[in-house]
């Protein structure tokens, strides 16, 4: 059963539970515009469904509601930003800005975090950059889900990586993929459904497939992006670790088993390499290379060519990435969001601890 909403209840719900917290105004408006966003995008496993997951993280004293976010390493063109345990909804558009600003000065500007929290679509953060007619880049390491190819050890996230690229008539191309096989808010979603997952997905303990989206809770993992070594799991491996280095190596955050879980009954490691969940930002000026309407005036012929490709059969089409979640972010502004009865129980649980409207 789905539930509809207005985005302006769901707005206001989740931007009264961030002040609930002690968040600052600026803070729990800006949270709520990342979660929001993704509710609206179709990318119903990373909007308001984690609200009630912010809230245990911060009733465990492992996210700061009022964090003193700041610079702690700079040259001209990088910066590494600590984000003080605050809301990675918060402390990633900080960084962001950060990366803007450089790149509006030098032509490009990169900034790594640590000391964060799960930081919502990355597709927000780069987005952040084309609307300055950059091209974005974002990207995070995560909870430790994924078993890197032959082994069924836990060792990275699903590490999360966006490109945003500023078209002309076109809506920005948008690029914005987990490094795994399927993200974990798609398990969620299934366990939410109860429903089984494709093969492929996830093993289990003893490292064979299964299609039970329970797995993960006795000792499952999920599988990089290829499944398997014939069909390129060695690659989805590559990009998780390119992600899991950028984010939490160079940052100082930490990285591989040790990244803080974003469950709250499961506590972080016990001596940790590094601080919090890192992230790593990105802004590139395009008329750093070019005029800006000569690239978006062929990023649309590109667009244009592929969307008229030759497809297999009359019922597909070739979908340019990012029109999906388009296309849904349209039908949802005016039809409202939909959500399933598990979330908006979950949501009133909320509503009823802090004194607030129920769904």
């Amino acid at each position: 059963m789905q539930n509809v909403y207005p985005e302006a209840t769901l707005r206001k719900f989740t931007h009264d539970v961030f002040i609930a917290i002690s968040c600052s105004e600026e803070h729990a408006r800006l949270a709520t515009d990342v979660l929001l966003k993704s509710d609206l995008r179709g990318i119903d496993s990373h909007g308001v469904a984690r609200l009630s997951g912010y809230v245990r993280l911060w009733e465990k004293q492992r996210i700061n509601a009022t964090p003193n976010i700041q610079i702690v390493h700079e040259t001209p063109t990088t910066a590494t930003v600590d984000g003080d345990a605050g809301l990675g909804l918060v402390v990633a558009p900080f960084a962001m800005q950060v990366a803007i600003k450089k790149a509006q000065q030098y032509g490009s500007g990169w900034v790594s975090v640590r000391n964060s929290n799960h930081f919502g679509i990355a597709g927000y953060h780069a987005l952040m950059a084309v609307e300055q007619d950059m091209i974005g880049f974002a990207m995070t390491n995560a909870s430790p889900l994924v078993a890197p190819t032959f082994t069924n050890e836990r060792l990275l996230g699903t590490n999360p990586m966006c490109y945003a690229f500023p078209a002309g008539k076109y809506p920005p191309l948008i690029v914005d993929m987990a490094t795994s096989a399927a993200a974990n808010g798609k398990l969620e979603i299934a366990q939410r459904s109860g429903k089984a997952v494709p093969e492929g997905w996830i093993q289990d303990a003893t490292g064979q497939y299964t299609t039970n989206p329970h797995a993960l809770k006795t000792g499952g993992a999920l599988l990089p992006l290829g499944s398997d070594r014939e069909h390129g799991s060695h690659k989805g491996f590559g990009l998780s670790a390119t992600v899991d280095i950028l984010s939490g190596v160079l940052s100082g955050a930490n990285y591989g088993p040790w990244v803080p879980p974003f469950v709250a009954f499961m506590e972080p490691s016990a001596n940790p390499p590094g601080q919090g969940i890192g992230h790593f930002l990105g802004a590139m000026r395009v008329d750093g290379f070019r005029p800006a309407d000569d690239f978006k005036a062929n990023l649309d012929n590109w667009i244009e060519r592929f969307k008229s490709a030759k497809t297999v059969d009359d019922t597909q089409k070739v979908v340019i990435p990012g029109e999906p979640e388009l296309e849904a972010e349209q039908d949802r502004k005016t039809h409202g969001i939909p959500l399933v009865q598990a979330v908006v129980d979950d949501l009133n649980t909320l509503a009823d601890r802090f004194g607030l409207q129920r769904l």
